[in-house]
């Protein structure tokens, strides 16, 4: 087990290092001056000169990358060029936030995804199948950053149940931190919920004629039994997967979601800094969430043996 982890995390480094090349290039390719937009338009050239000289942008931008890559492997992110904050300590502020939201919107896809699946599954064909296949498949065609405007719209400015942007720390008040991430996680997590409602559902219907699925119905288990003992656990395989691949999907979409609803996260930190022209913060960002994308995936593989023996064994 030791030795797969090991090999799986090898074999993401290159693709890491390739990330960061192409993410450092866009960055630094795209329009727009952040010592320009730091001092402003009317700043004489040599105070922005000796300002491009103190934070480094005067020099060819492999030296740039080299110079950057070398103190990222010393556990240097660099500093925000606007605030002069560390950038990992700039991230680790942030990351409480995206963390609630991300688990909240997992969980919610999960509870509404599998049951949905499930009940399409052993009622194929009826109209709990079509409503359940049709909200699905509603879930994953509405983009969250839209789903989460009529979010706002209907329960917080018509029906005024819940309120429509902000954050409020869980320790400090958790019934209004709850009733702020509620809307949001919805936002987000629909998407999900959809993809797993409908992956439950067809990998649920292949092993639901199974030999062993007979055999322990001949046995006299009940159908709930015989599902949820026998089925359920085999076709959760292709589930998991999706599952780990989504979650730096979630990650992603917390970009959009926390702009909309006013979060302080990881996302609207990237969103401010895409617009200030912060390399290192926008660089740290998505250098971080590569890595929980290939932690998520690797996750997803250990939980296969847990699920099948026979991939433990393999």
């Amino acid at each position: 087990m030791l030795r797969f982890v090991i090999a799986r995390l090898l074999g993401t480094l290159p693709v890491l290092v390739l990330l960061s090349i192409g993410v450092f290039l866009m960055l630094h390719l795209t329009p727009g001056d952040p010592v320009q937009i730091m001092l402003g338009q009317d700043a004489d050239p040599q105070s922005i000169a000796a300002l491009r000289a103190e934070l480094g942008l005067d020099q060819p931008l492999p030296i740039q990358y080299l110079r950057w890559a070398g103190n990222v492997l010393h556990a240097d992110l660099g500093r925000s060029i606007r605030t002069h904050q560390p950038v990992t300590e700039a991230i680790v502020s942030r990351l409480p936030v995206t963390i609630e939201l991300s688990l909240i919107s997992l969980l919610l896809s999960l509870l509404i995804g599998l049951p949905a699946g499930v009940l399409a599954a052993t009622r194929r064909n009826t109209a709990l199948d079509l409503a359940s296949t049709g909200l699905a498949l509603a879930g994953v065609s509405v983009p969250s950053f839209f789903l989460g405007i009529l979010l706002i719209l209907v329960f917080a400015l018509w029906l005024r149940w819940l309120p429509p942007s902000g954050y409020t720390p869980l320790l400090q008040d958790p019934r209004l931190n709850l009733a702020q991430m509620c809307l949001p996680a919805i936002a987000l997590g629909a998407a999900l919920a959809g993809i797993v409602a409908r992956l439950t559902r067809s990998s649920l219907l292949d092993v639901l004629g199974a030999d062993y699925m007979r055999t322990a119905r001949a046995k006299g288990l009940s159908e709930a039994a015989t599902v949820l003992r026998h089925g359920l656990k085999n076709a959760l395989l292709p589930v998991v997967t999706v599952t780990g691949l989504q979650v730096g999907t979630l990650l992603g979409g917390a970009i959009l979601v926390e702009t909309i609803f006013a979060l302080p996260g990881i996302g609207r930190l990237a969103v401010d800094s895409i617009f200030a022209r912060d390399f290192p913060i926008v660089q740290g960002v998505v250098l971080f969430l590569a890595l929980v994308r290939v932690l998520a995936n690797l996750v997803a593989d250990l939980l296969y043996g847990q699920l099948d023996p026979r991939i433990a064994r393999g």
